[in-house]
Parts: structure tokens; sequence; C-alpha cells
């Protein structure tokens, strides 16, 4: 490995200096133990390892894709993303769930249920979620259930959504914004096209921008009234077009670790309220955007049997009005 040449990218990623030469170390053991190109079963391999010697860190994951990164490795890169992707997820759950019906309810939908540790590869992952969406919902009431769920599980900070609350303020409008969402996100995939590289995971073609621009949900959102329905791009777009069996479809289309792969299978079943995980997160820019949570729905969904999934976000009443700009704070 270039030593020298990744510890540039690591300090262009502000790593401490302090910190570059144990993750270089820790790079250059990755190399040693896959023996040549890591494939995506050695970066699992080497993940699991990890969790073993207690040195699964977040710190220590991201520099394996890093690595890849450096390496130009796209299959080891892709594999090292989703050992981190979501990975908040369910102890977001068990957090927001005893904030909301108290420790004691909480603990008895978590009973015998050990959290998975970091690192933990994807197959792995929707045994547990089944087990304790099972138990949710048993426990828990249905609207208690859409409000955690639909509150967003993952670790998103305002501050993310800055860019987008001051375009909706220039905008004028609910439509000029989502006309501007919808021109920004072609923009996007046209230069990563061009530059061949990725949309988080996934390579973009022209069969992909395509695709979605015929689907004006999955462009920018359609307004009906107050109410937003988004949709997501496919996980894995070029797989799913080309794809004639539909539990495979699904299975392309589906972007969250803790469900995908059950989508392949038989023997696992995620309950589709789940994917109100995945509502939280596609309203939390218009959350930021308005200042207030706001209720999230989800229409339609792969786990359900749909060929995709679709969120219902409803806006407030002053967002046919025009624009607001609160501050971050909410002052």
């Amino acid at each position: 490995m270039d030593r020298e040449g990744f510890r540039q990218l690591l300090r262009e990623r502000q790593v401490p200096e302090d910190q570059l030469d144990a993750q270089i170390a820790l790079a250059e053991r990755f190399e040693a133990f896959a023996g040549g190109p890591p494939a995506p079963g050695d970066v699992r391999a080497f993940a699991a390892i990890l969790v073993d010697e207690a040195l699964n860190t977040w710190d220590n994951l991201v520099t394996l894709v890093r690595y890849a990164h450096f390496t130009k490795n796209v299959p080891a890169y892709v594999a090292a993303v989703e050992l981190l992707d979501g990975s908040e997820a369910l102890e977001g759950l068990y957090e927001k769930l005893g904030q909301a019906v108290g420790e004691e309810l909480r603990d008895q939908v978590f009973s015998g249920i050990e959290l998975p540790p970091l690192g933990t590869p994807s197959t792995e992952k929707p045994v547990i979620t089944q087990a304790i969406m099972t138990r949710l919902e048993q426990l828990v009431d249905p609207e208690t259930c859409r409000q955690v769920l639909s509150s967003g599980l993952r670790h998103l900070e305002d501050a993310w959504y800055a860019e987008e609350r001051a375009k909706y303020a220039e905008s004028g409008s609910v439509d000029a914004y989502l006309a501007r969402k919808g021109d920004d996100l072609i923009a996007q995939l046209n230069k990563i096209k061009d530059e061949g590289g990725l949309y988080f995971t996934q390579p973009i073609t022209d069969e992909v921008i395509a695709f979605v621009e015929r689907h004006p949900e999955i462009r920018q959102g359609v307004r009906d009234g107050n109410v937003i329905y988004e949709a997501k791009i496919p996980y894995m777009t070029v797989e799913y077009l080309a794809e004639t069996d539909e539990q495979m479809k699904c299975h392309y289309y589906c972007h969250c670790p803790w469900v995908r792969e059950s989508l392949r299978s038989a023997d696992v079943r995620v309950s589709p309220t789940f994917c109100l995980c995945s509502a939280g997160f596609h309203k939390k820019r218009w959350d930021v955007i308005f200042g207030q949570e706001l209720r999230a729905e989800v229409v339609e969904s792969v786990l359900q049997g749909d060929p995709w999934c679709k969120m219902a976000i409803h806006l407030p009443e002053e967002a046919l009005t025009g624009p607001t700009a609160p501050s971050l704070s909410g002052g």
C-alpha cells in the first residue's frame, strides 16, 4: 500500500495526526489479511475479527471504507459502507421507545434480544429486526409505534439540511422548491455518471437517470394539497431494472440493511411497520425546513409486496402560503 498517499487522504479527511499511524496500520493489517485486492467477503470476515477483538469502532470501520476508496476497490468499498449504513437504527429505536413508553415496557420489547455489534453484516440483521418488531407490535399500540418509528431512527443532524432549508426559502413556493430539488438530483446523477463515481453505493447510467426522470416521486416528490409523496430510488437500480423475478426486484430496491436480505429469503419476514423508519428519513428535510416535527406515513413498500417504497409527508398549512425560514434552533 502507498502509505504516504493513504496518509495524505486521511489528512484530507481531517483525521487527527495522533491517529494516522494507527489507521494506516489497520489498513495494512487488512491488506495482509486479504492477501491481495480484498473482496466483499474479506471485508466482512475482517470486520468479524474486529468485533471479536473489541476493535469494531466507527473510526476503524471508516478506515476500511477509506482504504477501499483509496485503492479504487469498488466491491470492497460497497461492502465496507454497508457495515456502517443505518447501523444506529436499532439503538435509536431502543432509546426513542424508552422515551415514548417508559423503560419498563421498552425493556419488555427488547427482553432477551442482544443488539448486534457494529460491523455485523446485513445478512444477520433481519432475524433480529423481525424479533423486535414482532414484540413491539404485540406490546405497543399502533399510533405509538408509528410516532416512534417515523420520528427517525437514524442519527441526522439538523445542520446537514441547512442548505435545503435555504433553497426552500429562496424558491418562493413548495412547488418551485420541488422542481429545484429534482433538477439538483438529475444534475448530481449526471455528474456522477460522467465522472464514473457512485451514488452512495451504486453506479449511475443513462438508463438509471431515465428511470428517475420517468418517476417524479423519485425525482423530486409530488405535491397533493399539503401532502408530499416521495419514493426512493432503488438501492441497486441497474440490477433492479434488469431483474424479472419480482422477489429479487424487491431485494434490489430496498435500501434498509435491517430488511433487505429478508426480501430474497422465505425464512424471515420483517413487519412492514418497520418501513416507517424510512418515512422518518424522508421527512427530516421537511422537519428542518418548517422547524417542527411533521407527520409521515408509508403509502407503499416492497415489504408489503408493492413495486416500490412511497412515503407521504404532511406539510403544515402555512406551506401553501409561501416559504418560511425558522432558525435551526426553532426560534
